[in-house]
């Protein structure tokens, strides 16, 4: 039987780290995820509207073959500085890809639109470099989930987004885990809720144990399409072994997750994006391996897709109410 990881986050794969560093009156944030050492990563974009870092060099059949850490920042276009900011640290920890006697860290990062969602957006100089450093400096093994790094800000349709994280351990050993800030221009809940789209997938009342929902009607749900600030961006993690073709390959199945726990999911107005790691601390699995892999990836996905709107906190100034504040606490 497959089980939730110990920690139940991403850093349940063994030598990944995750920092945060938010801002509270910009209501924005970063989130990275760090390797003990580099590890090999792939990417998929489904979403209509997607604002990336880097994300070329993880094709198959690029030169530089594994990363040194990726990035999910708030800030739309400004949030890619964020990476910046990691990769100055980096150098200077004497981390990165050799040439010559030089290091250029690598850095792939993503954002997310969250300028209209009731922070001060009025800074002079762009914070989201410092913003990015500091989250490299906080990495470690517990994190905040909710309101916290990259999910600072974000919002869905009718309630807070957040960030979210979920792990589970598979019959053979090997350990999948999830981090995702969820900014979707669609729905985390049921028909207006308190149940999650993700509640089939739920394991050991992570969000709630509310249950699978309601019926769903037909006819078009509700969404933010209106506000143009949208997109979910994330990482599903892997301690198998695997090239940048199958991490990509992984990736692509984690979109499940995001159909799973979203509706509707990668809009022509969402960047939805996933990046996958793979730290190669085990074997290379076989074809059915790879299957186990990519359905445990959407598994994740989804339960750290509702994780990340069950644990949002309210705010001075926010937009919308919390999952907590509108149906309250299990």
């Amino acid at each position: 039987m497959w089980r939730q990881g110990a920690r139940n986050l991403i850093t349940d794969v063994s030598g990944l780290l995750v920092g945060n560093a938010d801002d509270a009156r910009l209501k924005s944030g970063v989130s990275v995820l760090v390797g003990a050492a580099p590890f090999t990563a792939g990417v998929h974009v489904m979403g209509g509207a997607p604002g990336t870092r880097e994300t070329d060099l993880l094709a198959a059949d690029k030169l530089v073959e594994e990363v040194d850490t990726l990035v999910l920042a708030g800030g739309s276009a400004f949030g890619l500085d964020a990476a910046s900011g990691v990769a100055d640290a980096l150098r200077a920890q004497g981390r990165g890809f050799a040439v010559g006697d030089q290091r250029v860290p690598i850095v792939p990062g993503a954002i997310l639109f969250d300028l209209l969602n009731g922070g001060e957006k009025d800074w002079g100089e762009n914070p989201y470099k410092r913003l990015g450093a500091a989250a490299l400096a906080a990495r470690c093994e517990d994190f905040a989930l909710g309101s916290a790094g990259a999910g600072t800000g974000a919002l869905t349709a009718d309630l807070k987004g957040g960030l979210g994280s979920a792990s589970v351990v598979l019959e053979s050993g090997a350990t999948v885990g999830a981090l995702v800030a969820v900014n979707a221009v669609g729905s985390a809940v049921v028909e207006g809720g308190p149940q999650f789209w993700a509640g089939p997938w739920e394991m050991e009342d992570e969000f709630g144990g509310q249950g699978v929902g309601a019926r769903v009607g037909a006819g078009m749900p509700v969404t933010k399409l209106g506000q143009h600030e949208s997109t979910t961006i994330g990482i599903v993690a892997t301690d198998a072994r695997l090239t940048q073709a199958q991490c990509t390959r992984l990736a692509t199945a984690a979109h499940d997750g995001f159909a799973r726990a979203l509706f509707p999911s990668h809009t022509a107005m969402d960047g939805d994006l996933i990046f996958a790691a793979a730290t190669g601390e085990r074997d290379t699995p076989d074809l059915a391996g790879l299957v186990d892999l990519g359905h445990a990836a959407a598994i994740c996905m989804a339960r750290a897709v509702a994780r990340g709107v069950y644990e949002a906190r309210a705010q001075e100034g926010d937009a919308l109410p919390t999952w907590q504040a509108r149906f309250g606490p299990r």
